[in-house]
């Protein structure tokens, strides 16, 4: 059983709601959570108003060149079930939800508002709530990699005995 000692947690909550409003994706909001406890790697990305584990930051893991988007909750403990994994190069769209004992894999993409229930296989893209994976990724969503070059990497999952649906578009243009 976790316990948490009160004036360790008023410490991180007091950088958490910092974090949530400072400005510095790479630079203040990163070292606020490494202050916190949350292991972070290198050229790690975290939008405003993420939450990341305000009891047992300690908990959450983000590897090198993640992004955590705006809005990014992150539950790393209910119960026994304990530990967030985001793994290298993964991407966390607006206002998703990553709950506990969850591992994101290398180069992954969770899509904005998804409720991340289970670990993440390395290079999928998941969306909806509970998020399912619906797309193979086949470049990383990093800030040198342009949208249309994500894209062109992009391949969709057909599920099982379904048909691809005639006259959609498969690819927004930019």
């Amino acid at each position: 059983m976790l316990v948490e000692n009160p004036i360790r947690g008023l410490w991180n909550r007091i950088l958490q709601q910092i974090s949530r409003i400072a400005p510095g994706a790479t630079s203040l909001r990163v070292v606020l959570n490494r202050w916190r406890g949350v292991r972070i790697g290198k050229g790690v990305w975290i939008g405003y108003d993420a939450i990341i584990e305000t009891a047992y930051p300690e908990l959450v893991e983000i590897h090198d060149r993640a992004a955590i988007s705006i809005g990014v909750i992150i539950i790393a403990h209910f119960r026994e079930v304990r530990g967030v994994v985001i793994g290298e190069g993964a991407n966390i769209g607006p206002g998703a939800i990553i709950m506990p004992g969850v591992r994101i894999g290398r180069g992954s993409v969770v899509a904005a508002g998804s409720v991340v229930t289970r670990s993440v296989p390395d290079w999928t893209m998941v969306q909806g709530n509970p998020a399912r994976p619906i797309a193979r990724v086949g470049k990383p969503m990093t800030i040198d990699v342009s949208m249309r070059e994500f894209l062109a990497h992009l391949k969709p999952i057909q599920p099982r005995g379904s048909q691809p649906e005639t006259g959609q578009i498969s690819q927004r243009e930019y």
